[in-house]
């Protein structure tokens, strides 16, 4: 299997076209024919062997998988999908119509058939709904020589077998053992001696997304899946593993934008699907602008009065939004990844007022010139008091919120970008036009 530059479709002789879906590597295959139509796809599949068409199928987008039943012929679907891994299976199944997973089932051995009823039981977003049932067993009265035999036969059917898992009579999990323990060990090596016992291990009801942040914790290349009585089920694999990590800082981005989730690709979705994901926290921002529309109005006279206060508007709420938006996206990424907690929030504000102090003073520093020059040395004061004040407020308020969230069990990845930045807009107007009455007053 070759990589390389991925052909043109327009440019292409069919000799290339051939040679590069037999030789090339699986993800570029998939790549190249995710640029075809469904109907154009199956032409080229249909030409090579059924173990490739089941890993080129299985990396294709999910639409263009979903498309393909309706020009897959039954018998050659249902011997692609009992040849696919036992996830890419599971999710290919998911994503059709209650009547194409009849027809399919219909088409499917009784094994796989249960398999994949098996996993597709388990509630989304949490290990079951992501774990494999192609993982590697040894019983734990093993010899080295017994198991190296078992793996022989277990192979090929399974993910991995860098790492096999001991189980019990009950196939409750016992331990784990590393090929490469058993290939050095003696022929006699009882497996007791070889294994590692009490595995890092999840519930099938872990939360997906701490299940990635525990195989990137003990740098696993899949990590057991039991049940409530302690038995094996399935493992979850690090590349499963990691599409759930960026599934998951892609929701967070989303989130982060004020974009409500969505899982389809930004190429495939559609007008109608994006516009209601992204109408809905717009038209609460509206409204959340109101209030500082109504604090400019309440100091109409004044801004009057002092025409020169208006030039500097835009600037100070916008440090104060940024101020904020800086250290939200700072304290978001920091409970995602666990470098933070609940229990920091005390230490953490502490040491953002220090922070934002010292930004505060550099900002005034930056702007009171600006002040003097435009309206005299009064307005220079308010400018810079305001620009010092609405930076630190700015700052706490992106710092806390994320942990407000975290508290009230709602994303933290929500208080960013422009929620924060329109808490500090509406705070930082009255804000500045208080400070201004309080100083030009006198």
């Amino acid at each position: 299997m070759t990589s390389g530059p991925i052909i043109q479709p327009a440019n292409a002789s069919p000799g290339e076209v051939r040679a590069f879906i037999a030789h090339a590597h699986v993800i570029d295959v998939a790549s190249w024919l995710g640029q075809l139509s469904a109907e154009q796809v199956w032409n080229h599949l249909d030409r090579v062997e059924p173990a490739r068409q089941a890993a080129v199928f299985g990396n294709l987008a999910m639409p263009l998988q979903v498309d393909l039943v309706h020009h897959v012929p039954r018998r050659d679907l249902a011997r692609i999908v009992a040849a696919m891994d036992a996830d890419d299976r599971v999710d290919f199944f998911n994503q059709l119509s209650e009547a194409q997973q009849d027809r399919l089932a219909q088409d499917l051995t009784p094994e796989d058939r249960d398999d994949i009823r098996r996993l597709s039981d388990h509630a989304d977003e949490c290990a079951g709904a992501i774990m494999t049932s192609d993982y590697a067993t040894l019983a734990i009265d093993m010899t080295a020589e017994d198991a190296i035999a078992a793996l022989r036969e277990q192979a090929p059917g399974t993910e991995t077998i860098y790492r096999s898992y001991v189980v019990d009579g009950d196939h409750r999990l016992t331990g784990s053992v590393r090929l490469h323990a058993l290939i050095l060990a003696a022929k006699d090596t009882p497996i007791r001696d070889l294994m590692e016992p009490t595995p890092v291990s999840v519930m099938l009801d872990t939360d997906q997304e701490d299940v990635g942040k525990m195989i990137a914790r003990y740098d696993l290349l899949a990590i057991p899946v039991l049940d409530a009585e302690g038995r094996l089920v399935g493992i979850v694999t690090h590349d499963d593993a990691a599409d759930v990590m960026q599934a998951e800082a892609t929701e967070d981005f989303q989130k982060i934008s004020t974009v409500l989730p969505f899982k389809q690709s930004l190429r495939e979705a559609g007008i109608g699907m994006l516009y209601s994901k992204r109408i809905v926290w717009l038209a609460l921002l509206v409204f959340g602008n109101l209030f500082s529309g109504a604090g400019i109005a309440y100091f109409e006279d004044m801004i009057l009065a002092y025409v020169s206060l208006v030039f500097f508007l835009p600037l100070l709420i916008d440090s104060s939004g940024n101020a904020g938006s800086q250290s939200a996206t700072l304290m978001v990424r920091a409970l995602a990844t666990g470098d933070v907690a609940l229990k920091d929030w005390r230490d953490l504000i502490v040491r953002e007022l220090a922070i934002a102090a010292a930004l505060g003073a550099t900002m005034a520093a930056v702007v009171f010139p600006l002040g003097a020059w435009r309206g005299g040395i009064d307005v220079a004061m308010t400018v810079g008091l305001t620009m010092f004040v609405v930076v630190i407020i700015g700052s706490l308020v992106g710092m806390s919120l994320p942990f407000l969230l975290s508290r009230l069990r709602f994303d933290p990845a929500t208080a960013s970008g422009p929620l924060v930045t329109t808490i500090s807009d509406g705070v930082g107007v009255l804000i500045y036009f208080s400070i201004a009455s309080a100083i030009l007053s006198l």
